[in-house]
């Protein structure tokens, strides 16, 4: 299966255009998805503006380094709490 990879900016537009009033079967044939994709962007993304969607992004990676420091170190605690409590 293909998977299409839209940018932000045209989710956008496409979400602007359905509040315009134009049906999301019109816009999902003309994207090429299916109507459960444009619904899951609609909950993701509605109500955002382009800047908006630039910070959510930097957010969201800003979590995910935060999450591999966090797994980093848990990883290191539990290595030397096994080492310490090891009997010599």
């Amino acid at each position: 299966m293909k998977k299409n990879n839209f940018t932000e900016s045209r989710i956008l537009k496409a979400l602007k255009e359905n509040q315009q009033g134009i049906s999301v079967s019109a816009i999902s044939r003309d994207l090429g998805i299916d109507k459960s994709t444009f619904y899951y962007w609609k909950k993701k993304y509605s109500g955002m503006e382009q800047h908006q969607l630039s910070r959510l992004k930097e957010l969201e990676e800003e979590n995910r380094k935060l999450k591999q420091m966090y797994a980093d170190v848990s990883l290191d605690v539990t290595m030397l709490k096994d080492i310490l409590s090891k009997k010599f």
